[in-house]
């Protein structure tokens, strides 16, 4: 805790959910740690999340989702822990996401919201959780946070798909609280102004309005013509919020592309329920969603068929190579990175076992007739008609230990295999295999310019993209 004197264990099950228990350091014999810590149980059920937050004296503040989908905070004494006990400090929004709370400046609470992807900070009372300011922001995410409640001051990063970032100051200790402007980063030859970003909310196949962004450069001519990149990812909770890119920069500005990010079921943009409702036996619903932008997008002008492509890593290069399987004529080009593939084996590698919680397992008879019917691997045949699969470039790394290379590999040889002696295949299946290198995070630079090389004039050859000065 924020005094030293709680010590926090929060055991975690999977993807979600985690125990709680502590021990009161005070209570120790010299103030000193000499065996095995007594534990106190707070939580002993697997059935929401709980996460320390601050506290004032013996009551502690968490964040949780326990009978609150869309995160709320509780106050719990550490002296009289029970359940029945417990007191809501800030109740749940209706809508917004509570994505993640601060101590600051000794008596008062930072929040951080998600209203339609967007962030709002606002700042509270610790004591009563009074809403005191809501802080100004554009459009767009804060990706950096820095602030103690035994300091008076907070920092924050903003940032969006125009904005390469921005650290704001704000000193909570006066009467009125005015954030200042202490650094701001900028990109030589970058002129945000010549770009726009919109959000539009478009109906899924079973009537689910979903948000996307969609950024390009002003005075853009919809005609049906402009090449595209899909972006999406859509699970174990995570919100694909405003981020700035120079990789998707230059899709937009030298290659005249329109870049689209679908808030796909199974992320976190609308809270537990959003989550659920892309996981397990509705997982389907995900790929419905992604389908269902580049329909959006073609039927609004953006583009073609012809012109669109996607883009997935990770649980994003499942959504990739389902949505292929699926709907080969819909798209043109495909780019599935670190992809979870092989949906009947991937528990029984590294960590692939704690993905259950979104997956499901194929050792349970139910979920393996569902995940049977989209796992890539078992998926994959000789599209219908004129159909072909859409020029397909996969991506992995030998020393990948998060999503292991069979699952790129075994894919590609499997289309490989079925479209060997089909004569309407004239699409190239591609696949790139970094050495030295794992699941993307602590990439050298090197290798990332590299790679997004690589992705780049994959689409622009597959797209037919002329560079622009």
């Amino acid at each position: 805790s924020d005094c030293g004197r709680w010590l926090f264990i929060t055991p975690r099950k999977d993807c979600k959910d985690n125990l709680l228990y502590f021990a009161d350091l005070h209570s120790l014999s010299e103030g000193k740690i000499t065996g095995k810590l007594t534990l106190t149980p707070v939580v002993t059920k697997f059935e929401a999340d709980f996460e320390y937050i601050t506290n004032e004296g013996s009551k502690c503040v968490f964040r949780t989702n326990k009978d609150a989908p869309n995160y709320r905070l509780i106050k719990i004494d550490m002296e009289a822990p029970g359940q029945d006990r417990w007191e809501t400090l800030v109740p749940q929004h209706a809508n917004d996401v509570l994505d993640w709370a601060s101590g600051a400046c000794h008596d008062k609470l930072v929040l951080c919201y998600i209203h339609d992807v967007k962030n709002i900070l606002q700042v509270h009372d610790l004591s009563s959780g009074k809403l005191l300011k809501t802080l100004p922001l554009d459009m767009g995410t804060i990706t950096g946070y820095s602030g103690r409640t035994k300091y008076p001051e907070i920092f924050y990063q903003f940032t969006s798909f125009l904005s390469p970032g921005v650290i704001y100051r704000c000193d909570l200790s006066k009467s009125e609280f005015v954030p200042s402007v202490f650094r701001e980063m900028k990109v030589a030859g970058f002129n945000p102004t010549q770009y726009e970003t919109r959000q539009v909310f478009y109906n899924s196949k079973d009537g689910t309005k979903v948000p996307m962004f969609i950024v390009h450069r002003k005075g853009i001519v919809k005609d049906g013509k402009n090449p595209v990149l899909l972006y999406g990812y859509g699970g174990f909770n995570v919100s694909l919020q405003p981020s700035f890119s120079v990789t998707r920069l230059v899709f937009i500005h030298h290659l005249n592309g329109v870049l689209a990010v679908p808030n796909l079921r199974g992320g976190g943009e609308y809270g537990e329920r959003w989550h659920d409702s892309g996981r397990l036996f509705n997982k389907q619903n995900v790929f419905d969603d992604f389908h269902a932008a580049g329909e959006f997008l073609i039927k609004d002008g953006y583009t073609s068929s012809e012109h669109l492509s996607i883009q997935g890593g990770s649980n994003g290069g499942l959504l990739v190579a389902a949505c292929i399987n699926q709907r080969p004529e819909l798209y043109k080009a495909a780019v599935g990175q670190v992809g979870v593939l092989d949906m009947l084996r991937f528990h029984k590698f590294t960590i692939g076992c704690l993905w259950v919680s979104d997956y499901g397992s194929s050792d349970d008879p139910k979920h393996f007739n569902y995940l049977l019917k989209y796992s890539p691997l078992h998926n994959i045949k000789e599209p219908e008609g004129d159909a072909q699969y859409p020029a397909t470039l996969l991506m992995t790394a030998d020393h990948d230990d998060r999503v292991v290379p069979l699952h790129s590999l075994k894919f590609v040889a499997t289309l490989q295999h079925a479209l060997k002696s089909s004569n309407k295949q004239t699409n190239p299946i591609l696949i790139r295999v970094e050495t030295k290198a794992g699941h993307g995070k602590g990439k050298p630079t090197a290798k990332v310019i590299e790679e997004s090389t690589d992705v780049l004039c994959f689409l622009q050859l597959t797209l037919g993209m002329k560079f622009k000065d």
